[in-house]
């Protein structure tokens, strides 16, 4: 990360219930690609507030996301580094030597070390969190200029000692004698060495979130061919869009020890045929959610330059975009996992005062195709609206000629505490190439917790 830096700045009810009530249309990779065409400008307000400041994003840039075990700001924004004010980034899988990853990557990267700089973790929606603690920094009037973004490398994870190892290892730190030490050794069995793994599953219910993602798609009655569909169809985008250059915000990261890398390598369109020849990863043999509809393992960071606008103006700079409204949201971690999209987009539309109909581009996080679909049937459901959210109606289901048009998570990749800040540049980046205003990034993430934000374009 510190490279990225430098370079840059040179459960439900059950499933019969449910089903019976949700269904949804047939996805087409080939009419979707086909769909996907430039948005048109449309005469809409500012969301500009009284006595508030504008915050603006200047520029972002990301290493390109690498499959774990596989193969920067300052550069393209030259930027000061005695400007910045503030650094906050977000991981999730956090390594010990390196707990506050934000300070360690920004002296690394050259920052003064007057520079103060923190690290927070909200699971998939981190460095979400990151940049809209850089939004607040700046509104509240107590710092101009702030750096965020988000870190996760799933190729080197800590991997720690069993309970027992670590408690023996202390113990025999604190022993004083030889006979303490040798009294503690004899008390050693072989399975002490079994290491301990970082899981992927929920504290509070001991469930991986493939698992849920699986439950979630049978209660909503969403089927293997039509996750799998979804699957080519991000696929099918964003090989696309990086034929075509579009995604601008990847700049090339070398690897220690191996070639630099120039572009994300886990986009492999496949096909219907060959997908549907994949067995189960997670509720076996029936389940529906496999290797090729679920977004995998990877390598990634990411980062983003935030200004007060009056600040970006005077320093020449010409903004992409408005970091508008924002909200987070929660919801049960057993059952409703996954749905963080569908709470989070009706409370920040209404924040904003805009409609689903005011959107130009929709950037969601996609986990899993089984969860995208879901929560599309959820946000397209006055039932579900009405008896799970309290709400009088359903807030509408996005229209996929809109939605993740340069490819998502499933096929770009998802390091875990860098995603949010590609849903940004993304959504900014589609606005001003589609001609639109405004953007609704959103995510789920582990706990039972979401996030919404409006991105707004910039004035050309």
């Amino acid at each position: 990360m510190t490279s990225l830096l430098t370079y840059t700045f040179k459960s439900l009810p059950s499933t019969s219930k449910w089903a019976l009530r949700f269904s949804l249309r047939p996805l087409s990779s080939s009419s979707q690609l086909q769909a996907a065409a430039a948005v048109q400008t449309k005469s809409k307000k500012t969301l500009a507030k009284p006595n508030i400041r504008n915050i603006v994003v200047v520029d972002g840039v990301r290493i390109p996301f690498l499959q774990s075990g596989t193969s920067g700001l300052l550069h393209r924004t030259s930027v000061p580094k005695d400007v910045v004010d503030y650094l906050v980034f977000g991981t999730v899988i956090q390594e010990v030597k390196t707990s506050n990853v934000a300070r360690e990557a920004a002296l690394g990267a050259g920052f003064s070390d007057k520079t103060p700089a923190h690290t927070v973790t909200m699971a998939c929606i981190s460095s979400n969190q990151a940049m809209t603690t850089g939004v607040s920094l700046i509104a509240s009037g107590q710092f101009d200029v702030v750096v965020a973004g988000g870190v996760e490398l799933m190729s080197d994870i800590p991997i720690r000692h069993s309970r027992k190892m670590r408690k023996m290892m202390l113990d025999l730190n604190k022993a004083k004698t030889l006979g303490q030490r040798l009294s503690l050794i004899s008390k050693f069995r072989l399975n002490f060495l079994s290491p301990e793994l970082p899981a992927v599953a929920e504290f509070s219910t001991s469930e991986t979130m493939g698992h849920s993602a699986d439950r979630l798609a049978a209660a909503f009655a969403v089927s293997r061919s039509e996750q799998d569909e979804y699957a080519l169809r991000s696929h099918s985008l964003a090989k696309k869009a990086q034929d075509e250059g579009l995604l601008s915000d990847v700049v090339p990261f070398k690897v220690p020890g191996k070639d630099t890398v120039t572009q994300d390598n886990g986009i492999r369109p496949s096909s219907l045929e060959q997908m549907a020849k994949l067995k189960p990863a997670f509720i076996k043999p029936y389940g529906t959610v496999t290797a090729a509809n679920s977004s995998f393992l990877t390598d990634g960071a990411s980062a983003v330059l935030i200004m007060a606008e009056e600040k970006a103006l005077a320093m020449g700079y010409k903004p992409k975009a408005y970091l508008r409204d924002f909200t987070y949201v929660s919801q049960d971690p057993k059952d409703q996992l996954l749905l963080g999209p569908t709470y989070a987009t009706p409370k920040v539309l209404e924040k904003a005062g805009l409609t689903m109909n005011d959107i130009d581009a929709f950037e969601f996080h996609e986990a899993f195709s089984g969860q995208i679909l879901a929560n599309l049937k959820a946000m397209d459901s006055d039932w579900f609206a009405q008896n799970y959210m309290g709400r009088k109606a359903k807030v509408g289901s996005p229209p996929l000629e809109k939605f993740n048009n340069w490819g998502g998570s499933l096929s770009l990749g998802h390091p875990f505490g860098a995603t949010g800040c590609r849903l940004v540049m993304t959504a900014a980046n589609r606005l001003r190439k589609e001609g639109g205003q405004y953007g609704l990034v959103a995510a789920c993430a582990a706990g039972g917790q979401g996030h919404a934000m409006i991105v707004e374009a910039y004035p050309k």
